[in-house]
């Protein structure tokens, strides 16, 4: 009997130390790689405005006159990724694809991102946003979750593909907004590094002077969207992460 009570009481043992690391904390266990899993994502706010419908129906018109190539790398976002007119150019003998649409939060880039992205079977996604979601009163928490809410969303479809983001660019008309876009930053940055394949690419930091002020020189009239410089520095700092 004393036999049969302790391989019992040993069986107990195994089985509750088998089931202890799942519950030994909240957070996402570790992979195999050491590096987490994409974190479970908050819910979604509605997209930013109606008027993005018209950009996906752009973007299937011309993807029926002119087919865009395969597995390309697809950058998307807002106005700096759709005003960046140079770049088949600017990334010779990459497949690249624009894919942004002015004005846009990255919320907007999740709720559509099969319209920019998976559709395409990327070999890479290259995102720019947060921008527009400080401008627009958010704070940095919540472009970070809806960062981990876009990773979450593309991962779904395309669980290997690797995705960069492109820090929040530091500008002369939104130099208020410096604290909070760098706080954001730093989160995003964060985030990134515990996830898989995902890259944080820091465009920002170059685009400050000796005093940490946006260089106006990177700009246009606007001091919001950048000029042929502003974009040449970007090339320069994007174009490792695409070899």
């Amino acid at each position: 009997m004393r036999v049969v009570q302790s391989s019992i009481a040993l069986l107990l043992a195994a089985l509750l130390a088998a089931l202890l690391p799942g519950c030994a904390g909240t957070g996402p266990a570790a992979t195999a790689t050491g590096v987490a899993p994409v974190p479970d994502s908050a819910p979604l706010d509605p997209v930013s405005s109606p008027q993005w419908a018209a950009d996906m129906a752009r973007f299937a018109a011309e993807d029926a006159a002119q087919p865009p190539p395969a597995h390309p790398v697809v950058f998307t976002g807002s106005s700096s990724v759709r005003m960046w007119a140079t770049l088949a150019e600017d990334f010779p003998g990459v497949p690249v694809l624009n894919r942004g649409f002015g004005g846009s939060q990255l919320r907007d880039a999740t709720w559509y991102a099969d319209e920019v992205a998976v559709r395409y079977a990327p070999q890479r996604i290259v995102l720019y946003a947060g921008d527009n979601d400080i401008d627009a009163k958010r704070s940095p928490e919540q472009v970070r979750d809806d960062f981990r809410t876009f990773v979450a969303r593309v991962r779904r479809d395309l669980p290997g593909v690797p995705i960069a983001w492109l820090a929040i660019k530091p500008s002369p008309a939104r130099i208020a907004q410096l604290p909070a876009q760098q706080r954001a930053n730093a989160l995003v940055k964060a985030e990134a590094a515990r996830m898989r394949a995902v890259d944080f690419i820091d465009v920002a930091t170059p685009m400050l002077d000796a005093d940490g002020r946006p260089r106006a020189e990177l700009f246009g009239n606007d001091q919001l969207h950048m000029n042929a410089r502003g974009y040449a520095l970007w090339r320069g700092v994007v174009a490792p992460y695409l070899r």
